[in-house]
C-alpha cells in the first residue's frame, strides 16, 4: 500500500481529473490549504468511526474537537443506524460478512499511484457494499456513476474478489445534513469495463498532464480553477485571451478580468431571466433544459396543534422565539416518532416553476401544470 500521503490522482478528485485530466498535474502547482468545512468534516468522521466501531463492539477512544455539537452527534448516530441496517440486510444473505472501516484501498492497477480510503465497507457473499459519509451540505452528492465510489469499489475488488464470490457492488452516499441517501448497484463486469475502457486511459493522459483542459460543474473545488485559463475563455468568452501556453493566467490578465465582472454577471442574469421567463409564461423549450418545482422547506401547517402534540408526547423543549425548525424538531424525536406525532401537521408547499439543466435530478413539469399552481399559490 502506498505511503498516507496526498495521490495526484485521488479519489475524492476523480470527478475532476476525468472530465479535464490535465487539472490533476495543475493542482499540483497550488498549495492544500484546509478551509473550515473541510476540518468540520474530518472531525464527523473521526466521530463516525469511533461510533461505528463501538457499535461493532470494538475498541475505541472518543475523538475531541472544537466542531462538537448536538447536530453532529445526531448526524454520525444517523450514519452508524444506517450502516447497521445494511449489515443486518447483508447478514440475511451471507452468515458472516465482513466489515471494514476506514479501510486503505489500492486501485493502481488501473490509476497510476491510485489510492485512498473508504469510510465503510461491507464485504458478502455476492455483494460488496461501499458506504461513504458526508457531512458537507453544500453541493448534493449522488451515488450513480460516481467515479470516487467506483474507484473505492475497484480497490476493494482487488482484497476481497478471490475471497469471496462477488457479483455486484453497492455503493451508499449517507448526507445526513441534505436528508440524502443514495444508493447505486452496478455488476462487477460492468465496474471492469468501465475501469479497462474508460478510467484506465483517461487517468493516464492525467497523470501525464495530457489531454484537453475542459471546463465544467467539475470546477467547483479545483485548486487552479480562479487562475485557469480554459474555464476563463469558457466562462467569459474574452477573444483577445487565445494565446497557448501556460494555462494558468497572469496576475494582470486577472485584473483584466475583475474589470469586466460586474457587466458580465448582470448580462448572464438577463440571460436567464430572459430564459426562464420565456419558458414559464411562453412555453418556450430550451434545448438541454426543463421547468422543475424550485426546492422548498417544510412548515408546520398549525403551530399551535403542533405544540399540543409535542408536549403530550413528553417533549417540552420545543420552543426557541417560535416553534424549532421543523429538522431541528425531527432531529430531537427522531423520524419515525415524528413522523407519527407531526406528519399529519406537516407540508411541503409547491416551489415556483424553476429552469434548470437536463441533467437536474428533479422530475420535470409540464407548463400548463406549472402556471395554474403558480397562479394558485399568488392568489393566496
Amino acid at each position: 500500500m502506498p505511503p498516507n500521503t496526498h495521490a495526484i490522482l485521488s479519489a475524492s478528485s476523480s470527478h475532476r481529473w476525468l472530465n479535464c485530466n490535465p487539472s490533476a498535474r495543475l493542482e499540483q502547482e497550488f498549495a492544500d490549504r484546509e478551509t473550515d468545512a473541510a476540518a468540520e468534516g474530518t472531525a464527523a468522521h473521526a466521530l463516525c468511526e469511533h461510533k461505528l466501531r463501538r457499535a461493532l463492539k470494538m475498541r475505541s477512544k472518543k475523538p475531541i474537537s472544537p466542531y462538537d455539537c448536538d447536530e453532529m452527534d445526531a448526524c454520525t448516530d444517523a450514519y452508524v443506524e444506517f450502516v447497521m441496517e445494511a449489515l443486518a440486510e447483508a447478514k440475511q444473505e451471507c452468515k458472516d460478512p465482513l466489515v471494514l472501516i476506514e479501510q486503505k484501498l489500492d486501485f493502481s492497477c488501473y490509476v497510476p499511484d491510485g489510492f485512498g480510503t473508504g469510510d465503510c465497507l461491507i464485504v458478502a457473499d455476492k455483494l460488496l457494499h461501499i458506504i461513504d459519509f458526508k457531512y458537507g451540505q453544500g453541493v448534493l452528492v449522488d451515488a450513480e456513476q460516481n467515479p470516487q465510489m467506483m474507484l473505492y469499489a475497484l480497490g476493494a475488488l482487488r482484497l476481497f474478489d478471490s475471497l469471496y464470490d462477488i457479483t455486484e457492488v453497492s455503493m451508499s452516499i449517507f448526507q445526513p445534513r441534505r436528508e440524502n441517501v443514495s444508493t447505486w448497484t452496478i455488476s462487477v463486469d460492468d465496474l471492469l469495463d468501465w475501469a479497462e475502457n474508460t478510467l484506465k486511459p483517461k487517468a493516464e493522459l492525467a497523470f501525464k498532464g495530457e489531454g484537453e483542459y475542459t471546463p465544467g460543474s467539475w470546477c467547483q473545488f479545483c485548486k487552479a480553477a480562479v487562475k485557469c485559463r480554459a474555464r476563463a475563455e469558457a466562462k467569459l468568452q474574452l477573444a483577445r485571451y487565445e494565446f497557448a501556453m501556460p494555462p494558468l493566467l497572469s496576475d494582470e490578465e486577472i485584473e483584466d478580468i475583475l474589470l469586466k465582472l460586474d457587466d458580465l454577471t448582470k448580462w448572464a442574469n438577463e440571460i436567464t431571466a430572459y430564459a426562464q421567463d420565456a419558458a414559464v409564461n411562453h412555453g418556450k423549450v430550451w434545448r438541454g433544459f426543463k421547468l422543475v418545482e424550485s426546492r422548498t422547506n417544510r412548515r408546520y401547517t398549525d403551530e399551535e396543534a403542533v405544540a399540543q402534540a409535542a408536549n403530550a408526547a413528553g417533549y417540552h423543549d420545543i420552543y426557541k422565539k417560535s416553534l424549532i425548525p421543523i429538522t431541528e424538531m425531527e432531529r430531537l424525536m427522531g423520524k419515525k416518532t415524528f413522523a407519527e406525532v407531526l406528519g399529519a401537521l406537516v407540508e411541503k408547499p409547491k416551489g415556483k416553476p424553476t429552469l434548470v439543466p437536463a441533467s437536474d435530478k428533479r422530475p420535470a413539469i409540464s407548463i400548463t401544470g406549472a402556471n395554474q399552481d403558480f397562479t394558485e399559490i399568488t392568489e393566496e
